[in-house]
């Protein structure tokens, strides 16, 4: 039974066959992708998932060198035709994010962008809260993202995928304290969905990427916290399906990856034409036209 309610009757916590790398459908041959957050947990294993569907050149940004020179061994020693680029960057940094998309991409182009770093901030009530701390947490958030989308968007192919990797946070309360990191995740959606409005001919997508145990997971109490826990498997082949072609119907739209592919692609019209899983006003008969 899903913890959580779902729009599919099937609910995931590891990946299967219908979003394995190995599919032909999912190919990534010949692409070039750009993970930010790339040395560790869903990150660097989404550029696993996405080496193994024949991605030729990938780039790892992410503060921490160390990780990201770990995470370019593993790949190599598994795919040692692949081309990985790592530069330690802290994507709130104009500057650092700027040099490390040109250092890369040079003349050519970026078809895929996971945008994966984030920060949770401080921890405790809205009554309680450092008043700096509170909003540097939500600033900072929303620079990573700005920077990443202006130097992405200077190389990015005309029918781009963008991969935002948000959280249930941002549509959902389940734990108190977690305000800063709430609002900087709707946030960072509405600006993704800005930049998907203001170029069409891309695909943005959101995804609450399951309940993982990472670093930052870790940090904001655990899969003690929620309960359950998923394999990083699912984030990632989740996430090599989203910039295939068979995703294209999901576009803007918000996406727990625990959600069955197949059911969602057996309400493909439906779901595109409509409001569902749509972040909005509620209840408001609003005909999306786009």
């Amino acid at each position: 039974m899903a913890p959580f309610p779902s729009p599919t009757q099937t609910w995931h916590t590891k990946t299967y066959p219908s979003i394995s790398p190995t599919r032909p459908e999912l190919s990534a041959k010949g692409k070039t992708v750009v993970v930010t957050g790339g040395g560790t947990g869903i990150g660097a294993e989404t550029a696993r998932y996405f080496a193994e569907a024949g991605a030729s050149r990938i780039a790892l940004l992410g503060r921490r060198e160390q990780p990201l020179l770990d995470t370019k061994a593993s790949l190599k020693q598994k795919f040692a035709d692949i081309d990985v680029f790592v530069a330690a960057t802290d994507v709130t940094k104009k500057i650092e994010v700027d040099a490390a998309f040109a250092e890369f991409v040079g003349d050519g182009q970026i078809h895929v962008l996971i945008s994966n770093a984030a920060m949770i901030g401080p921890q405790s009530s809205v009554k309680d809260a450092d008043s700096d701390k509170f909003l540097d947490a939500i600033q900072q958030n929303i620079e990573g993202s700005f920077f990443v989308a202006q130097a992405f968007l200077r190389y990015a192919s005309t029918d781009a995928v963008i991969i935002n990797v948000s959280s249930f946070a941002a549509h959902l309360d389940t734990i108190s304290g977690f305000a800063p990191y709430s609002i900087a995740k709707m946030a960072v959606f509405r600006f993704w969905d800005s930049v998907a409005f203001e170029n069409p001919e891309k695909s943005v997508f959101h995804i609450q990427p399951g309940v993982i145990n990472t670093a930052m997971n870790r940090e904001a109490g655990g899969i003690e916290a929620i309960g359950f826990e998923d394999d990083v498997s699912l984030p990632a082949s989740f996430n090599v399906w989203l910039a295939s072609p068979e995703a294209r119907f999901l576009t803007r739209k918000f996406l727990w990856a625990n959600w069955d592919v197949d059911e969602l692609k057996t309400r493909a019209k439906e779901i595109e034409e409509g409001t569902q899983l749509n972040i909005g006003l509620v209840g408001w008969p609003f005909q999306n036209t786009n």
